[in-house]
Order: structure tokens, then C-alpha cells, then sequence
């Protein structure tokens, strides 16, 4: 009997199984709003238990990279409500996850009157793409003041409502991959000084009250967050406290009750490995559901859901180049392959196109 094709439950949420498909920027949100090519992207991969969208920013400020979706409009919020009514109907659960980009963005990806803002006023080693320019460096963000963090924080709280009205089953807070939430937890890129910067106790403050914020809007069960532990991507350099820091984090997403931890390993892709005792702490120290990504195949996840090292598992590229992974996978069937020259491209090439079997 197969775990990964099983039922199961985390929390209040009944799946059909325990794949889940992982965030991916797909950068198909002509004007930032989710449109028909996405509902249809979406419901075709809902074979999944659990589909985690695409990063999502909950303010203007926040839309870091050209095309990608917002939760902050009116019509972002009918867009994604077509989006949810196509993938439920499949059987699927869904997750927004709400992506603040902070200091990994350029002004020209950003709409009028929106500001780069970061923890601190330290850019990001690296380039961004810009429709308008092409590749430019990552931009200096303005630190953020008290009132800033303040209105940063009421507009994660809004997003979640707004992700509840679209339909969605809940949030994932993308503390990850070196975007705001991770740019306040690492000491190279917040540098601050007041009730927000220094310790881990600070660093950690603001990911700490934006979770606060979401649970109190939209409750416990429909908040998870995820995190990446020794990841490097956009200029997160590893640091000798890193694991202590890591495990404060997990005792006090811990006494919130979040519904789940989403870990990301990027070690398929390159960056350091994830040390198994990270994980192994984080299954122990956070009694909700677990969720591992990063290079698994049907294999492996197998092996780690039989193993008791999480709930369940969180796959990219697989099911970006094959909208019935699940299907593939359960039968022993042969994959697509992703063609990473459409990954980030505007329209269907690449996106909607792959074939399903027969």
C-alpha cells in the first residue's frame, strides 16, 4: 500500500493524497492579476492532495519580479476565485503563498507609487529581470521604518482574508529563498539596531508577528509557512548560528499551532544540503504537519513518508512538466521533461502545453 498515493489529513484538511505541488514563479500574471491561462494551469495539476501557488505578493511594494500575481486588488482576488473553483472541482486542496519580495526587485517591476523596501539598506548581491530593461542590478531597498513593518504586517493579514474569499484553503508564508520574511531572520541583510534587528529573538520578530497577524485572521489551521534552512539563494550566506536560529524558529511557530512547516532543500539545484538533523528537529520540535521539498522522486518520497520524516512531500519540476505526476508516478509511467527556456516566459509554451498521457 502506497503512503504517497493514500489519503490523509493534516489538521482540518482532508487530501487525496500526500504530494503536494510545490510553490513555482511562473511569471504568467499579465498586470499582476491571475487570469484564464492560469485557472487553467492550475486545475490541470490538480491530481495533487495539496497545491501551494505560485509566490504571491500581499502589498504593491512587494511585486519584486515582472508578471508575478498579487493578493491585494479586487481583481486579483475574482482572478485566483476562478483559479480555486478549477482546481477544488479536480479534487485538490489549495494554499496561496504570500511572497513579499522586499529587496529582490528592481523599480521598473513595480507598480507606480510602490517602494523596494528591505529590513536594512543593503542590496542583494545579483541581477533582476525587468520587462522594460532587461537584466539590472537588484536595487537598494529603503530600510523599513517602524510604521512601514507595522503596515507591512496589516497587509499579510489582508492578503489572508482576501486568499479565503478567492477560496483558497489557507496560506503558506513564504519565509523562504532570501524574500522579506528570510531578509529580517539573516544577519547579512538586516542590520538594524532596534526591537528588530540583532538577536535571533529580533531578527525573528517580524516573520513571528506576520504569522501572529495571519492566525488572527484567518485561524491556525489555514497558516503554514515555509522556510529554508542553509538555502543561499538570493544572497543568504550560511552563518554560524544558523542552526540555533533555525530551531528558536521552530519552537515558536510551534507554540502558534501553524498547520504545517514546508521545508525547502535546494541541494538538487546546487546549494548546500539541508543536514538531516535540521529536519529531524524540526519533526520533532514541531508537533503540525511537516512538509519536505527538494529533488525527491516518487521513490524517495515514499521511503521518507514510510520513515516518519514528514507528512508529506512537496515536488517542482516534475509536476511542472507533467500536470498528472500523480497519475504517472502511481503507474510507473515515463515523465516529461521540463524545458527550462519557458519556465519564466509570458504565455501557454511551456506552461499549459505539456502533454498528460492518453
Amino acid at each position: 500500500m502506497s503512503l504517497l498515493f493514500s489519503k490523509t489529513t493534516i489538521g482540518p484538511l482532508a487530501l487525496q493524497n500526500r504530494l503536494v505541488m510545490s510553490p513555482l514563479t511562473r511569471n504568467r500574471a499579465t498586470g499582476n492579476v491571475p487570469n484564464e491561462l492560469m485557472a487553467q494551469y492550475y486545475a490541470q495539476r490538480a491530481s495533487v492532495g495539496l497545491i501551494i501557488t505560485e509566490g504571491t505578493s500581499p502589498s504593491p511594494n512587494g511585486l519584486g519580479y515582472p508578471r508575478i500575481p498579487g493578493a491585494f486588488s479586487a481583481e486579483q482576488v475574482a482572478g485566483w476565485k476562478r483559479v480555486t473553483e478549477g482546481v477544488h472541482a479536480q479534487g485538490a486542496k489549495m494554499f496561496l503563498q504570500l511572497m513579499h519580495c522586499g529587496r529582490i526587485a528592481h523599480p521598473l517591476n513595480l507598480p507606480a507609487g510602490a517602494r523596494v523596501l528591505g529590513p536594512s539598506a543593503v542590496a542583494a548581491a545579483g541581477e533582476m529581470y525587468t520587462d522594460a530593461e532587461g537584466m539590472k542590478p537588484n536595487a537598494t531597498p529603503q530600510a523599513m521604518s517602524e510604521a512601514d513593518i507595522k503596515t507591512t504586517i496589516e497587509e499579510y493579514a489582508q492578503a489572508a482574508k482576501n486568499a479565503v474569499a478567492a477560496g483558497f484553503d489557507g496560506v503558506e508564508l513564504h519565509g523562504a529563498n532570501g524574500y522579506l520574511l528570510e531578509q529580517f531572520i539573516r544577519p547579512n541583510s538586516n542590520q538594524r539596531t532596534d526591537a528588530y534587528g540583532g538577536s535571533i529573538e529580533k531578527r525573528a520578530r517580524f516573520v513571528l508577528e506576520v504569522a501572529d497577524a495571519a492566525i488572527k485572521a484567518i485561524g491556525r489551521e489555514k497558516v503554514g509557512i515555509r522556510l529554508s534552512p542553509y538555502g543561499v539563494f538570493n544572497d543568504m550566506p550560511a552563518y554560524p548560528e544558523m542552526d540555533a536560529d533555525y530551531a528558536y524558529l521552530a519552537r515558536e511557530l510551534n507554540a502558534r499551532g501553524l498547520l504545517y512547516i514546508h521545508l525547502v532543500d535546494h541541494s538538487p539545484m546546487g546549494a548546500p544540503a539541508v543536514p538531516d538533523a535540521i529536519k529531524a528537529m524540526f519533526r520533532s520540535v514541531f508537533k503540525g504537519a511537516l512538509i519536505l521539498s527538494g529533488g525527491y522522486d516518487a521513490a524517495r518520497a515514499e521511503s521518507d513518508l514510510a520513515a516518519g520524516k514528514c507528512d508529506l512531500v512537496a515536488v517542482g519540476r516534475p509536476i511542472l512538466a507533467n500536470p498528472d505526476l500523480a497519475v504517472r508516478w502511481k503507474t510507473g509511467a515515463a515523465t516529461n521533461a521540463p524545458d527550462f527556456a519557458t519556465f519564466y516566459t509570458p504565455g501557454p509554451k511551456g506552461y499549459t502545453d505539456y502533454p498528460a498521457l492518453g
